[in-house]
C-alpha cells in the first residue's frame, strides 16, 4: 500500500481516533477503540490492513510544502484574509440591513396603527356631521314655523288689544250734512 492511495479524510479520522486512544481518560480511550473496531468491521478492514497502512505511512510521510507551494499558500492565505474580510463586511451589512428591516417593520406597524385610529376618528366625525346635517333642516323648519306662528299670534294679539281698548266709534257722517 502506498501513501498516494490513502484517502486524506480517512487518514484524518484515523489520526483523531488514535489520538483519543492515547488519552489519559479511560472512558474516551475505550470509546475510541470501540469506534475503530466498528469502523474496521463496517469497512471490512483487518488488523493487518491497518498495520500495512502504518508501514506505508512511516517511510513515505506526506510531502512537505515546497517553496513554490508556500508562495501559493501565501497567496491563498492573502486570498483567505481578503475573503474573511469580505465575509465580515457582508455579515455586518446583513446585520445592519436586518436591523433596518426590523426598524422599518416596527415603524410600518406604528403607522398602520395611527392610520387605523385616524380612520376611526374620521368615521366618528362623519357620523356627527351627518347627524347635525340631519337636524339642521328640521331645526330651520321649526324656527320658520315658530316665526310664522309668533307673527300670527302677535297680529292677533294686537288686533284684540286694539279692539278692547278703543271704544266703538259712532258714525259722524249724518251729522256733517244738514
Amino acid at each position: 500500500m502506498s501513501s498516494s492511495s490513502i484517502d486524506p479524510k480517512e487518514l484524518k479520522i484515523l489520526s483523531d481516533i488514535l489520538a483519543l486512544v492515547l488519552e489519559d481518560q479511560p472512558g474516551q480511550a475505550s470509546n475510541a477503540l470501540d469506534a475503530i473496531r466498528k469502523r474496521a468491521q463496517r469497512n471490512a478492514i483487518t488488523g493487518g490492513a491497518i498495520k500495512n497502512l502504518f508501514v506505508a505511512i512511516a517511510p513515505n510521510p506526506p510531502p512537505k510544502a515546497s517553496p513554490r507551494s508556500r508562495a501559493q499558500s501565501g497567496t491563498q492565505s492573502a486570498d483567505s484574509a481578503a475573503a474573511r474580510k469580505q465575509i465580515t463586511t457582508l455579515t455586518n451589512d446583513i446585520r445592519r440591513l436586518d436591523m433596518d428591516l426590523r426598524n422599518a417593520r416596527a415603524q410600518a406597524a406604528s403607522l398602520k396603527s395611527e392610520l387605523d385610529q385616524t380612520r376611526e376618528s374620521r368615521a366618528a366625525l362623519q357620523a356627527q356631521i351627518y347627524a347635525q346635517r340631519g337636524k339642521k333642516p328640521l331645526r330651520q323648519s321649526l324656527v320658520t314655523l315658530a316665526f310664522i306662528v309668533g307673527a300670527l299670534v302677535g297680529i292677533a294679539t294686537t288686533q284684540f288689544v286694539h279692539h278692547v281698548q278703543t271704544p266703538p266709534q259712532t258714525d259722524n257722517l249724518p251729522y256733517l250734512h244738514p
